[in-house]
């Protein structure tokens, strides 16, 4: 049943991308918060991916005794932190977050590196569907072979 093991991976790559992609689009959505509850600028958030599980060795995989030992590998969101980049200072005496010389501090979300992020994010995505339905279309040819 190693078709099984497959749409697993291929659903972890999917959970995983999506989180991605929900974190990228609140740090466009606060681009331009100049307070949060903390009183400081919005920091960029990021996702810290890490492998599922420990991938065997080569030789676990030449061994014929290891095969049921074969563990099905993923991707998991290990955790969420901030950028620690400083922020922007952009000159507007007006704003009422600005300093005594007019200076007020902006979150360190550049759009353009998100959005390419979300290019990247939405192409992982779509491979991992890519990879699903391949999976999906070899289990159903195997289903035919036995008419």
């Amino acid at each position: 049943m190693l078709y099984f093991k497959s749409l697993d991976i291929s659903a972890s790559g999917l959970s995983a991308q999506r989180l991605r992609m929900d974190l990228i689009s609140q740090n466009i959505a606060n681009a331009d918060t100049t307070r949060t509850e903390k009183n400081t600028p919005y920091r960029r958030k990021l996702a810290v991916f890490e492998q599922r599980e420990a991938t065997p060795s080569f030789s676990h995989y030449l061994s014929e005794s290891s095969k049921s030992r074969v563990q099905a590998n993923g991707v998991r969101v290990s955790r969420i932190i901030e950028d620690t980049t400083p922020f922007k200072r952009v000159y507007n005496p007006g704003h009422p977050d600005a300093d005594q010389d007019g200076y007020v501090l902006m979150p360190n979300v550049d759009i353009m590196t998100e959005m390419v992020n979300m290019i990247s994010a939405t192409r992982s995505y779509e491979a991992n569907v890519a990879a699903i339905n391949s999976t999906k279309s070899m289990a159903m040819k195997a289903l035919e072979i036995g008419k």
